[in-house]
């Protein structure tokens, strides 16, 4: 038996859990729908309302139908009584005697009513319909068990006969042995002793009226509601598919489909919409076209220079490159003016390779080259080139490689022009103090991170300085000779790769960018091994009146935003 017992309620559980289960998830879809779909929000909101309103007219209707049917009821079963007493009184004259003889008045009294024409006529023609009659000899002074009578008098309420006993007429609505009966009673005039005659009125029917009544307005309350739910969804229908067009041709235009336009039908206000829309659709359209005519305009411009100013600047370039060499021969003067000329020629070069390279970027011609190569080599060879100018500067760079290959696949190439290009910029706002290259790995990504403590960076200038030819401050003396495309360009190498190129940076504090690569190739890139901001950043907060500096406690792994 307890095996039974614990079988059951197991089994109880598991249908209790799985119907939970089944109605979060009706839940959630239904809210999802709520969220997502005006026209069943509409729909809804509207059988709902709908509901309320009918349902409070059917109530109101329902009140007012009983009322009037209990109404008429009692009007015509007092007027019954009235007559119906002028009946019991004449079978009733004279001395009514005790006990037995009045139990036997009574009863023929009771017979006469039922039998007698008027009663008959009265049954069938009145409104208050068929009764059953009921003669007691009652006396408030004593108790009910006492008295004689004739008639169902048990199912008299004793109320009702408390009042009819001290010869008031009192009507009452009473159920006894399982039906409800209209009960008015009045007292009878007899030269002995008191006599009270009962009506009772069945009330079926009017309580067979008054279900009829119900069903009739509930069923009409289903088919109103189903009606109105009906002509809603299709009035609300007829709004949200032009919207719905609108939507999906404006998700078209987005992704690239600038011909995309809606039909305009009729004069209506949604007509009205989409020849707005089309007009916008086309404005855009002529813009994004003019646009991408002045791109490939100011790309080919670039591209057209770049190369033709290659001949003539070799040409420059052999003619320094002589004067260079004999500059021992030359005065002073002339020969620091040899020397700068070569410095010039040097950057001029440089900024040409960056304009080629960043116009191929543009273009969308560049091409990936990438292997599966180890990456704490890329890194050592940029620490390398950006050394002499480091020492230069005064900036020590320190360099925190794993002890364990890190593997990715990458363009060697372009990840050492990234962080060639970081290292300069970090020497060069680095203040003479020193510069950190910190590399980590997770599963998925490779992260490297070049933070320096120089001037830093004012607030919003994070997103700035990958734009071209964007500085920080013009008039700061560069050591390294910037073209201002390096950051930018370092930008494109790193979404090349699928990945990221990120800033931080507060003022007095330093800087400190980071760049995220996927491990594979075309992989996604979501989180970073190396948080940003760094965890060695520390950030003013306003206190009161004064300040208060924090050490900001970063996770090793942060979400690339």
């Amino acid at each position: 038996m307890k095996d039974r017992l614990a079988r059951f309620g197991w089994s109880a559980m598991v249908l209790a859990r799985r119907a939970a289960a089944y109605g979060r998830r009706k839940a959630v879809a239904f809210g999802e729908l709520w969220r997502h779909s005006v026209q069943f929000r509409v729909t809804v909101s509207t059988l709902a309302l709908s509901s309320a309103v009918v349902f409070v007219l059917g109530m109101v209707l329902q009140n007012q139908i009983t009322e009037r049917l209990v109404d008429t009821k009692e009007r015509a079963a007092t007027a019954q009584l009235h007559v119906v007493v002028q009946t019991a009184e004449t079978e009733l004259a004279g001395d009514a005697g005790q006990d037995e003889a009045l139990r036997n008045r009574l009863t023929n009294a009771i017979k006469k009513i039922t039998s007698s024409s008027v009663a008959t006529q009265d049954a069938a023609n009145s409104a208050a319909g068929a009764f059953e009659p009921v003669l007691a000899a009652g006396d408030p002074d004593q108790a009910s068990m006492h008295a004689v009578y004739a008639g169902p008098y048990d199912k008299v309420p004793t109320g009702l006969r408390n009042f009819v006993e001290n010869n008031s007429e009192a009507k009452q609505i009473h159920t006894a042995d399982g039906a409800t009966y209209l009960i008015v009673g009045a007292p009878v005039t007899t030269t002995t002793r008191p006599v009270q005659l009962y009506l009772l009125f069945p009330l079926a029917t009017e309580q067979n009226t008054v279900a009829t009544v119900q069903n009739t307005l509930l069923v009409g309350g289903l088919v109103l509601l189903l009606l109105l739910a009906g002509i809603t969804n299709m009035v609300t229908r007829q709004v949200v598919r032009p919207v719905r067009r609108a939507a999906a041709a404006a998700e078209r235009f987005a992704e690239g489909d600038l011909d995309r336009r809606l039909d305009v039908v009729g004069e209506d206000d949604l007509s009205k919409l989409a020849m707005s829309y089309n007009a916008m659709a086309a404005s855009i359209q002529r813009q994004i076209r003019q646009l991408e005519e002045f791109g490939q305009l100011q790309r080919r411009f670039t591209s057209d220079v770049s190369h033709e100013l290659r001949t003539p600047l070799t040409t420059v370039r052999m003619a320094a490159d002589v004067l260079h060499a004999s500059r021992e021969q030359f005065p002073a003067g002339l020969a620091r003016s040899t020397e700068l000329l070569v410095d010039e020629l040097d950057r001029f070069e440089t900024l040409l390779r960056d304009l080629l390279e960043i116009s191929k970027l543009d273009a969308g011609v560049e091409e990936l080259s990438a292997e599966l190569i180890d990456v704490r080599p890329i890194a050592r060879r940029a620490v390398e080139q950006v050394r002499v100018i480091a020492g230069t500067a005064g900036s020590p760079i320190e360099l925190e490689l794993p002890e364990e290959e890190v593997t990715a696949e990458v363009d060697a190439r372009r990840v050492e022009r990234i962080l060639r290009n970081l290292l300069a910029n970090a020497v060069d706002h680095g203040e003479g103090k020193p510069v950190r290259l910190r590399l980590a790995a997770d599963e998925d990504a490779v992260a490297i991170t070049v933070r320096d403590y120089g001037v830093g960076l004012r607030p919003g200038e994070a997103d700035l300085v990958f734009n071209r030819f964007w500085r920080a401050d013009p008039s700061r003396n560069r050591r390294t000779g910037g073209t201002g495309l390096g950051l930018a360009i370092s930008q494109e190498d790193a979404r090349l790769h699928g990945g990221h190129l990120d800033a931080w940076g507060e003022v007095d504090k330093g800087s400190c960018f980071r760049l995220t690569l996927p491990r594979h190739a075309g992989d996604p890139v979501d989180r970073s091994p190396l948080p940003l901001p760094p965890t060695d950043a520390v950030v003013t907060v306003p206190l009161g009146n004064g300040h208060a500096e924090i050490a900001l406690l970063a996770v090793e792994h942060e979400e690339v935003r």
